[in-house]
């Protein structure tokens, strides 16, 4: 470890490993992502892109390490590596360094984020395994959640065993926290007290965000509640995932719900909101208002919520670039004072909302892996 040197994010997924590699100032240097793990794998850095064998996890890391040295990057010149673990329970719910406990912590949550923590582990134990002595830290997506009183979180259920972790979590709070972080420095101005964040892309949920901290969300127990998303249905009544469970099995049922549903479901084939803005058929429309109505509805609950609404501001890849999908959304809020101004620039950073709206709009880009890398040296600081 070299003090002052580089933080290296990592954000392992099922068959992919993101990375972003910041300078002491957490100025991004590099960025890149080793995909297709144990299938098709290719690693891509800085644009460049070539096709590798990567049969699992530690590989890939190998790579990505390799990789760097190759542009003077080292191991034994990095600072600390930091990663985004999608679940921290009810134990973890601020940033940490990686010890023993916190890495069995994490373990134990994945029951309750099967999709993702199992991964975000394989790459903390293959890092432990080719660095050990190289300081590791954590950033969870739902520590941002963690403020939400227990009426949010409580479902109406007997508290009992049987029924021992089932609340609701929230997820995205890596890039809400970014927001809150960020909205200020674009605005110029003060955070708005009463906040509705949309972060919209292929996962999508928003968050009701009062004086800077989560007090409701749309995500629930897991990532699949809530709005319509890439491929996940978003929410369903628990009687048809029963019935859906009867006739199918469970491991069919949670295939179909997590990856067959969603936008890909409803048009029947296309998960991706750019190909299914440029289709125009009738299945294709559809899926886009389903997104769009579903994310109305659950923004009038939000708003309930927040007893109110200052600001709203649009993240992640749909909300950053879907313009339409943006002026969709924003049409159906109207009756809360906001306007879409025609002649704004839909770009980053703009400012959206015409003089005689009531209701300031933003779009800020999502910075999800400099909050982790932030995160990282608050914790290095603190321990100093």
């Amino acid at each position: 470890m070299t003090a002052g040197g580089d933080i290296l994010v990592l954000n392992a997924g099922s068959s992919s490993i993101k990375f972003a590699l910041f300078d002491a100032s957490l100025t991004e240097k590099l960025s890149g992502i080793a995909a297709g793990i144990g299938d098709q794998s290719f690693l891509e850095i800085a644009g460049e892109r070539r096709e590798v064998p990567l049969i699992d996890h530690r590989a890939a890391l190998s790579a990505v390490l390799k990789a760097l040295e190759k542009r003077g990057v080292t191991i034994e010149g990095l600072r600390a590596a930091a990663h985004r673990v999608v679940h921290g329970g009810r134990k973890l719910t601020t940033p940490v360094r990686i010890t023993p406990e916190v890495r069995n912590e994490i373990e134990a949550c994945s029951p309750l984020a099967p999709l993702h923590n199992p991964h975000n582990l394989a790459a903390i134990d293959a890092l432990a395994g080719i660095a050990p002595d190289l300081p590791q830290f954590a950033s969870f997506d739902t520590s941002f959640h963690a403020t939400n009183p227990d009426v949010a979180t409580r479902y109406a259920i007997p508290r009992m065993m049987e029924t021992k972790g089932i609340r609701r979590y929230g997820f995205h709070g890596l890039s809400y926290a970014s927001l809150v972080r960020r909205l200020p420095e674009v605005s110029g101005e003060p955070l708005p007290s009463r906040l509705l964040a949309f972060h919209l892309g292929n996962g999508a949920s928003l968050c009701a965000i009062k004086n800077g901290q989560s007090i409701a969300t749309t995500m629930g127990y897991s990532p699949l509640d809530g709005l319509t998303m890439g491929t996940r249905s978003g929410g369903i009544d628990a009687n048809a995932v029963l019935r859906l469970v009867e006739e199918n099995g469970l491991e069919r049922t949670k295939a179909i719900l997590n990856h067959e549903s969603g936008l890909l479901g409803l048009s029947g084939g296309k998960s991706d909101m750019r190909k299914l803005m440029l289709d125009h058929t009738a299945d294709s429309d559809f899926a886009i208002e389903h997104f769009c109505y579903w994310s109305l509805r659950h923004a009038g609950s939000l708003i309930a919520a927040l007893e109110g609404v200052d600001a709203i501001a649009f993240t992640g890849g749909i909300g950053e670039n879907a313009v339409g999908v943006r002026a969709r959304i924003l049409r159906g809020l109207e009756w809360i004072g906001v306007r879409m101004d025609p002649d704004a620039n839909h770009g980053r950073k703009a400012r959206l909302h015409a003089e005689s709206s009531k209701v300031a709009v933003w779009v800020i880009p999502a910075e999800e892996e400099r909050t982790i890398a932030m995160d990282a040296v608050q914790c290095l600081e603190a321990q100093a």
